[in-house]
């Protein structure tokens, strides 16, 4: 199998690699190191380099594949260790996650964001049903980090399983406390969660840090406590494939999938495409962009999707963007796969610029309606809408 690993999977610019062309590497080796904000990236397979790029470190993996890794080198210290191990935020954001946690909390709250409010992914729920004890070890280690002495685990009551799986895993912690969020898109989102957990609302660009807390996605958390504990980088994905897939059409949950191998291998383990098909999507049904069988896996990357193909639309098309939701470049790629005419193209009142055309909702997951904006999109010639509102 041939495995390809990107060389920008996080925010922040593409890393170096220090590897080249012919040499053999090993499962959990770093490959490649940040020239800035980063996070250090390993090779999730053993096997040989067959080609380094600006973008990717492409990887022949070998036949055999033990279960070893090389480990991070030996620290006491938590911080330096996710640095190591290269953990980012696996929630889709990408922020390298030991700069995230350079925060000073004794006053403050550490959340874990377990509302996987995207409805066709489902493997952070299938985890904490699985494993809520490494999920609330990776909390307890978030918090020593940041001097924190509260933690909060942020879910929805709809998720029964996961739910009694974490009270059974917290209940003799003193200071850590479950809480329910909506059953409401988007309620993973940040601000989201500050506001319905803490009762604070912050205005768009603002960061949950401004309201005394740091959020984790769960996978983020796993990922936290494996590397203190098993000095283990991040090498795997957890990943929802789902869609017009044979196996898969409610969604199929694959744990620790390696990093860098194609999108093709999940598909093909939920038993291949139902026939007809469209296009792939990589992430989830909301916030997902278009991808591609040879798409490899990365550590933000949550969602194989495989959608219905698209109608053929060919009235004039007014699109309507959303922030939480689909924007108007990815609502242009659809009416783009419709063979529709894009007239007219509007966003959602909510939504604001906060800087270098940076558009961010004011309060994400409450529409304000928007029968004006569609009353414009029709002025403008429109005869059929595409929208991308969290309430649609």
């Amino acid at each position: 199998m041939v495995v390809k690993i990107m060389l920008k999977q996080h925010i922040g610019a593409p890393d170096t690699p220090i590897v080249k062309k012919g040499d053999e590497v090993k499962k959990g080796q770093l490959i490649a190191e940040p020239a800035g904000l980063g996070a250090n990236i390993h090779s999730s397979v053993y096997g040989t380099v067959s080609e380094v790029t600006g973008d990717a470190i492409t990887i022949d993996a070998a036949s055999e594949q033990p279960d070893e890794y090389v480990k991070i080198k030996p620290t006491d210290d938590i911080l330096e260790a996710i640095k190591e191990a290269g953990v980012i935020g696996a929630g889709g954001a990408g922020f390298p996650t030991h700069v995230k946690l350079k925060a000073d909390l004794k006053d403050g709250v550490v959340i874990a964001n377990s509302a996987e409010c995207e409805p066709t992914l489902h493997h952070n729920i299938t985890f904490v049903e699985k494993d809520p004890n490494t999920v609330i070890r990776g909390l307890k280690y978030a918090m020593e980090v940041t001097g924190s002495k509260q933690g909060i685990v942020a879910i929805k009551p709809r998720h029964a399983q996961a739910v009694r799986a974490l009270e059974a895993a917290v209940k003799d912690e003193k200071n850590i406390e479950i809480k329910f969020l909506p059953d409401l898109y988007p309620a993973g989102d940040e601000r989201v969660i500050v506001r319905e957990i803490l009762g604070i609302d912050l205005t768009p660009g603002e960061l949950p840090l401004k309201a005394g807390a740091v959020i984790c996605n769960v996978e983020t958390l796993k990922n936290i406590a494996r590397a203190v504990e098993e000095r283990r980088p991040v090498i795997t994905k957890d990943v929802t494939a789902g869609g017009r897939l044979k196996d898969a059409k409610t969604g199929k949950v694959f744990l620790d999938v390696p990093i860098g191998i194609p999108a093709k291998v999940l598909i093909d383990k939920c038993g291949g495409y139902v026939e007809p098909h469209g296009e792939i999507i990589a992430g989830g049904a909301f916030t997902g962009k278009h991808g591609s069988e040879d798409m490899p896996i990365t550590k933000t990357l949550g969602g194989v999707g495989v959608a219905m193909p698209f109608p053929n639309e060919k009235r004039k098309v007014g699109i309507l963007g959303c922030e939480c939701g689909a924007q108007q470049p990815r609502l242009k790629e659809i009416a783009k796969g419709m063979g529709a005419e894009v007239v007219a193209a509007v966003n959602c009142k909510r939504m604001e610029d906060i800087g270098k055309g940076r558009l961010r909702c004011n309060k994400p997951g409450v529409c304000p309606g928007q029968a004006e904006s569609v009353l414009q999109l029709k002025k403008m010639g429109a005869q059929v809408l595409l929208v991308g509102s969290c309430q649609h």
